[in-house]
C-alpha cells in the first residue's frame, strides 16, 4: 500500500515494504480523543510528541496511526513488545485460552501456570527455580525488596544512581532519577551509590564496556586491568562503610540501565559488587525487566553478560509481549521465607497470562530472536557509531543486542548534555519521517532504541538514514 505521508521533512530514506494492510480506523475523531485526554485521563500520563500519535493497529515491528500512516517502532511500547506487535503465535494462543478459562486465581490448580513455571525456570540457572508471578515490574521489584528483607532479616537495600526500579511507594526508594521523585516520604532503608557510568562518570575509557562500541574517552589501562572498575568499586565500598549498617538486605541493579539511557558498567563491576554484598549478608537482585528474554543477544538474561548468578531475578515488560505480567524468580530458601505468613496476588499467574508467557517463550525460540537481537543489534550499533564519528553532537553510542542508547551532547569534549528541546527536534523529525524512538537519561538527552526483537537489517538501514537526515537538519538549523 502506498504511504500517505504528509511529512514536513524530506528524506531519501525508503521505508522497507510491508504487505500487511491495517483495518480502517472507525473510532472517534482525533480532536475528540484529545478532549477526552484532557478531561478524563490523569495529566501525569504525559504523551510523546508535540502532536501526539493516535495509534490504531500494530503488526510485528510496525505501527499504524488512525490515518493509515505506518511507523517503524524502535521503542516497542517501552521495551515491552519483545516478539512483535500482535505476533500470530501469541495472538492465537491467547484467543484459544480466552474461550477456555480466564481466571480462577491460584487457590486452584490450572494447567498453564504449572506448564509456564516449568518452562520459564528451565531457562534460568540453578538455584533460580521458584517463581512468583505478578502483574507489573514495579510489583515484582516491590516483592523482591520485601522477600530480601524477610529472608535476611536485614533492612537496607542499595541501588545505583540513575536506576529505575518502579514507581510504587516502596520501589520509588530504589528508583534514582529526579524526575520520578515526588515530595512524599519514600525510600526508608534505601541507599543509592555512585553509578559506574564510563561515559558520563568520573572514570571510564575505551575498553570498559561489554559492547561492540566503546566510549570515545581514552584509556591508559594495560591489558586485563580496568582502573575505572577499580575506582567505582572503591566508591561502592565507601557507601557500604558509611551509609548502611554492617549487614544489609540486598543490592539491586539492572544489567544495563534502561530509563537512564542504556548505561553500561565496566566489565566485572557487578561481579565484585555482588561479592561485597554477599559478605555483608545481603542478597543480589537482577532487574531484568528490560534486558531479559534474549534482548542483549549474546545471552538470554542480562546478568549472564556479567558472569554472575543473582539470588533473585525480576522480570516484566518483554515477558508478555505487551500483556500485563511480571515475575520474581528466586531460590527455594528465599521463597520459603515468604511462606511463613499469607502472601497473595489475585491476578498473578492467571491462566491467560501464563498461556501468553509460554507463547512468547516459544516465539523467541522458534523465530530465533536472541540471535536476531545479536546480529541486527550489533549491525545497528556499528552503523550508529559511524554517525557518532561524523557528528559532534552524538556523544556516545552504547549497548548490546537490541538495547541501545545514543547520548546527545553539545560537544564531545565537555560531554555536556544537549538541551532536551534540541534533542526533541531531532526526535520529532525522526517521527515525521516514520521512525519512533524512545527518550531517557537524567536530562532527557539520550535516545533509547529498544525495538521488537524481530526487526531486520533493512529496517536498521532505513532508521539510521532517517536519523542521519534528522542530524543534518539539526546542523542546518544550528548554522
Amino acid at each position: 500500500t502506498q504511504q500517505k505521508w504528509k511529512s514536513s521533512v524530506s528524506t531519501q530514506a525508503k521505508m522497507p515494504p510491508c504487505d500487511f494492510v491495517p483495518e480502517k480506523y472507525k473510532s472517534y475523531p482525533y480532536e475528540r480523543m484529545q478532549k477526552i485526554r484532557e478531561q478524563n485521563i490523569v495529566p501525569s500520563l504525559r504523551m510523546y510528541y508535540k502532536k501526539p500519535l493516535l495509534l490504531h493497529q500494530g503488526h510485528m515491528q510496525w505501527l499504524f496511526d488512525y490515518e493509515g500512516r505506518r511507523y517503524l517502532d524502535l521503542f516497542a511500547g517501552i521495551v515491552t513488545v519483545s516478539v512483535g506487535h500482535c505476533h500470530p503465535k501469541v495472538t492465537k494462543a491467547t484467543q484459544k485460552q480466552l474461550a477456555r478459562l480466564w481466571h480462577t486465581t491460584n487457590i486452584y490448580m490450572h494447567p498453564s501456570i504449572h506448564e509456564y513455571a516449568e518452562k520459564l525456570t528451565s531457562l534460568l540457572p540453578d538455584p533460580l527455580k521458584v517463581v512468583y508471578l505478578t502483574n507489573s515490574g514495579s510489583e515484582a521489584n516491590d516483592l523482591a525488596m520485601f522477600m530480601a528483607r524477610l529472608h535476611t532479616r536485614n533492612f537496607d537495600i542499595i541501588s545505583l544512581r540513575g536506576a529505575y526500579h518502579g514507581g510504587s511507594p516502596y520501589t520509588l526508594g530504589l528508583t534514582s532519577l529526579g524526575p520520578y521523585k515526588h515530595g512524599v516520604a519514600n525510600g526508608f532503608g534505601c541507599t543509592t551509590t555512585m553509578l559506574p557510568d564510563v561515559f558520563r562518570g568520573p572514570w571510564g575509557g575505551s575498553h570498559c564496556r561489554d559492547s561492540p562500541v566503546q566510549t570515545v574517552r581514552k584509556c591508559s589501562c594495560p591489558q586485563g586491568v580496568c582502573h575505572a572498575k577499580d575506582q567505582y568499586i572503591e566508591q561502592f565500598k565507601d557507601t557500604l562503610n558509611t551509609s548502611v549498617p554492617k549487614t544489609v538486605a540486598g543490592f539491586i541493579a539492572e544489567p544495563i540501565q534502561g530509563v537512564n539511557g542504556a548505561v553500561q558498567y565496566p566489565r566485572n563491576f557487578l561481579k565484585e559488587a555482588y561479592q561485597l554484598i554477599r559478605e555483608r549478608g545481603g542478597i543480589c537482585i537482577a532487574d531484568e525487566v528490560q534486558t531479559g528474554f534474549g534482548r542483549t543477544g549474546s545471552h538470554f538474561w542480562g546478568f549472564q553478560t556479567h558472569d554472575v548468578v543473582p539470588d533473585m531475578v525480576t522480570l516484566a515488560k518483554g515477558i508478555g509481549n505487551g500483556f500485563p505480567m511480571a515475575a520474581v524468580v528466586t531460590t527455594k530458601e528465599i521463597a520459603d521465607s515468604l511462606a511463613q505468613n499469607l502472601h497473595f496476588n489475585t491476578f498473578g499467574g492467571s491462566p491467560l497470562a501464563c498461556v501468553v508467557g509460554a507463547a512468547v517463550l516459544d516465539a523467541i525460540e522458534e523465530d530465533g530472536l536472541q540471535k536476531n537481537s545479536e546480529d541486527v543489534g550489533t549491525y545497528m550499533l556499528l552503523e550508529l557509531a559511524k554517525l557518532r564519528d561524523k557528528f559532534e553532537i552524538v556523544g556516545d553510542v552504547r549497548g548490546k543486542g537490541l538495547m541501545i542508547g545514543v547520548e546527545m551532547v553539545t560537544d564531545k569534549d565537555s560531554r555536556c548534555p544537549l538541551p532536551a528541546e534540541e534533542v526533541g527536534q531531532i526526535w520529532e523529525d525522526c517521527k515525521d519521517m516514520g521512525v519512533l524512538i524512545g527518550r531517557g537519561g537524567l536530562y532527557n538527552q539520550t535516545l533509547r532504541i529498544k525495538p521488537p526483537m524481530c526487526i531486520t537489517k533493512k529496517d536498521v538501514d532505513f532508521a539510521v538514514e532517517v536519523f542521519h537526515t534528522a542530524l543534518q537538519r539539526y546542523m542546518e538549523r544550528a548554522a
